[in-house]
């Protein structure tokens, strides 16, 4: 189980996104993000080298507040064969050192572990706690039984919606191929048509909890 550590982190996570929402397609804010902290969970990688997190922020720069869901990875040593928008950043950790931070649904390690999530195959975790499993994040089927194959590696296309960033996988048959959809843009309506899909909490500036779809797979 992964360690979280209680430690400085520079630039802080929020200052990272800070600097990179804005150049994100899906970004509605004013050109400087005023973030805050909103919520999320993480899961964990089975080779336990990356850290997997799926970030909740506030945005409160524009007219009304927009709150985004932000999976980011974090690692030891550049992502091989990354593209170079899948790079966030980089930042000092205080017991860790230094930390390459990514883009999730580019990064196939977050990937794996989303799919498997959403084959109710991996166990969401709690943000903030070691060893400490996060109830709130529940993943459900609604249709046909998932492919046993799932080939997280074969990823062949990523785009950027309005909404959200989607992922064609493939699904280990000879033409098969299903679409993950990782929501960007929290409470916005979600795409008609999944087969499983991922929901959690967080908290609304009004400091009510509210839950929506995280991800979904078509």
């Amino acid at each position: 189980m992964a360690t979280i550590h209680h430690t400085t982190v520079t630039p802080t996570k929020l200052e990272l996104l800070t600097a990179w929402l804005p150049t994100r397609p899906w970004y509605q804010g004013a050109s400087a993000p005023e973030l805050a902290k909103a919520g999320g969970f993480r899961l964990e990688d089975p080779e336990g080298e990356v850290g997997l997190e799926f970030m909740v922020v506030t945005d409160t720069s524009g007219a009304s507040p927009v709150t985004y869901h932000v999976p980011v990875t974090y690692r030891g040593a550049p992502l091989e064969g990354a593209a170079e928008q899948a790079l966030i950043g980089t930042m000092e950790h205080g017991v860790l050192g230094k930390r390459w931070v990514y883009d999730g649904p580019r990064d196939p390690v977050l990937v794996a572990q989303l799919l498997a999530l959403l084959q109710n195959r991996s166990e969401p975790q709690h943000q903030n706690l070691s060893d400490t499993p996060d109830p709130t994040v529940t993943a459900r089927t609604t249709g046909p039984a998932l492919p046993a194959g799932l080939v997280p590696g074969d990823v062949r296309d990523v785009h950027e919606e309005p909404h959200a960033t989607t992922l064609v996988v493939g699904t280990g048959e000879a033409s098969g191929a299903l679409t993950l959809a990782v929501t960007r843009v929290l409470g916005a309506p979600a795409a008609d048509g999944s087969r499983a899909y991922v929901t959690a909490p967080w908290t609304a500036p009004d400091t009510t909890t509210r839950e929506g779809t995280f991800a979904a797979l078509r």
